[in-house]
């Protein structure tokens, strides 16, 4: 039989990876993977247990001992260690700190079976940096999603306004800038794309258009079957 069908989609904070790929997923009946909400949750981890994060050995024993499940349904619930942690995953704080231990090579290896864990038939939508050129080498679809830094920016910039934080533009465009070049630069696992990977630009695309462009790379008896309607789309 083989293994089930991987769907990787990769790229930079605020391209609409997350968005994307959780409907993708819904709309398929597949399984998702937020490989994203693994690395912040090991970041609040650390934070809670007062790991130092510099100590990239403590920071991947705790990776090994983190007890992680994600919700099926459709609220996207993400519990460590039996606790909802979905809010507090998407700080800030939680951000910076995951971009950082990522870039322990010791880390990664750590958390490379718990990502390989999720690929389960019917097949699996991975959202992350790395998952078409380490993860899943193998996925037969890939797609890097990319957009300008201001309209990632702005995207982000929303997000942090509807909970309520107090952050500037220009605020949201530093640390972007930062973890771009960080995760670019990182020895292990640089945000690349992979080499037989398809690059959309999302800048000027509403997510349906997005949707709709990623669902026509699969196979016509996958993607057809559940290709969105975009109003005056000429197919």
């Amino acid at each position: 039989m083989g293994e089930p069908p991987v769907l990787t989609i990769d790229g930079p904070s605020g391209a609409g990876k997350g968005t994307v790929s959780r409907a993708i997923a819904k709309r398929l009946g597949w399984h998702f993977l937020d490989s994203g909400a693994i690395y912040r949750a090991l970041a609040l981890s650390v934070l809670e247990r007062k790991v130092p994060p510099q100590d990239e050995e403590a920071v991947a024993k705790a990776a090994q001992e983190m007890a992680l499940e994600f919700s099926s349904g459709d609220s996207g619930q993400i519990l460590l260690a039996g606790r909802d942690v979905t809010a507090r995953l998407a700080t800030e704080e939680c951000g910076r700190l995951a971009s950082k231990i990522a870039a322990f090579p010791k880390v990664r290896q750590a958390l490379l079976a718990k990502q390989r864990s999720f690929r389960q038939a019917p097949g699996l939508v991975a959202d992350g940096r790395d998952m078409g050129t380490v993860v899943f080498r193998d996925a037969p679809y890939k797609v890097f999603l990319t957009a300008a830094l201001r309209e990632r920016a702005r995207r982000r910039l929303l997000q942090l306004q509807a909970q309520g934080l107090d952050v500037t533009l220009d605020q949201i465009i530093k640390d972007l800038e930062e973890r771009d070049r960080r995760d670019r630069e990182r020895k292990e696992a640089p945000l690349v794309p992979a080499q037989d990977a398809v690059v959309i630009d999302s800048t000027e695309l509403s997510v349906e258009e997005v949707i709709a462009r990623i669902l026509r790379l699969l196979p016509p008896d996958i993607g057809n079957k559940v290709l969105p309607v975009l109003a005056g789309s000429g197919g």
